[in-house]
């Protein structure tokens, strides 16, 4: 097998006593699309910060294209292209001249800036807005702008913070587009989100961080095979019964879960679950069956907690 583009052994990230992350091992190949999923404070953003070099390692060792960050960042930097989560352009300048900007930083000369600017813009779908100035560009179109023009060097990695993010459906659709056809030209993507269907379409493999830990590692698919049942049934009761009416589900589900507005049962077989539950004469106000999914994954390794 070829060597990681990056690789992780023991990665310790430390503020003062604080650890935001905490001795981790992962590996990410050339081609694939890797996330990092975890609730805030989970050290995401600071793994990511590592990987960028814009922020020391505290302990463990670190390669990012077999280079070291604390020695080479400037020649890892020069291959990366970073998509940062609030999108930072300058917004009195036209679509154009902010991709042209960014390629005088990576010291491209001016012929194939423009022939890459030419490219980029069809890629994200703006090239009838080249000459607009980026102020008044939706969300969307702004959020496209900052990925074309985290491209412009032709990055051998691309790093996406939460790339979709405040976006309305159609728009992060058609973000989505636009990574899976830069996955399918060669592009390596990193990419953190809080949007679970965003990371079974995206990556080919991810990790789920929580209080600097990696706690799981592997496909969307492995995850959800390793850790839900085949279906889920969430019930709804009226007002003031889901205490009461939890003792009466015990052994109907392979796991259950009581919440405050509902019960949800994890099984096998939803078909099944019905039924025993019409034979207890158990008889929700609502009942939802829907297949495992990444989510369910998630808020059983990281449970419902609020974090800010």
């Amino acid at each position: 097998m070829s060597e990681p583009l990056v690789q992780a052994i023991g990665l310790t990230k430390k503020f003062g006593d604080f650890v935001a992350v905490d001795s981790v091992d992962f590996d990410i190949a050339k081609g694939e699309a890797f996330g990092f999923l975890g609730p805030n404070g989970a050290g995401k953003t600071s793994t990511m910060k590592m990987i960028t070099t814009v922020s020391p390692i505290t302990e463990g060792t670190l390669t990012v294209f077999g280079l070291d960050p604390t020695t080479e960042g400037r020649a890892i930097r020069q291959r990366l292209g970073v998509v940062p989560q609030e999108d930072n352009l300058d917004l009195e300048l036209t679509v154009a001249e902010n991709l042209y900007i960014y390629g005088r930083y990576h010291d491209m000369d001016r012929r194939a800036i423009l022939a890459r600017i030419e490219e980029l813009l069809e890629f994200a779908q703006l090239s009838d807005r080249a000459k607009s100035r980026v102020e008044p560009l939706s969300g969307g179109m702004k959020r496209r702008l900052t990925i074309a023009r985290a491209l412009i060097n032709d990055p051998e990695l691309v790093i996406l913070d939460e790339p979709t993010t405040g976006l309305d459906p159609q728009a992060r659709h058609v973000l989505w587009d636009r990574l899976y056809r830069l996955k399918q030209q060669g592009a390596t993507l990193i990419i953190t989100t809080h949007y679970m269907d965003e990371a079974e379409q995206l990556c080919d493999r991810l990790v789920v961080m929580d209080t600097g830990k990696i706690v799981a590692e592997g496909s969307p698919r492995q995850l959800i095979a390793q850790y839900a049942p085949r279906e889920v049934v969430e019930l709804r009761f009226a007002e003031g019964m889901v205490d009461e009416m939890a003792p009466k589900l015990e052994g109907v589900a392979n796991r259950s879960e009581i919440l405050a507005d509902r019960i949800i049962l994890y099984t096998d077989d939803a078909e099944a679950t019905q039924h025993e539950l019409t034979s207890r004469e158990i008889h929700p106000e609502q009942v939802l069956v829907r297949r495992s999914t990444l989510e369910d994954v998630f808020l059983k390794l990281t449970g419902r907690r609020l974090i800010d």
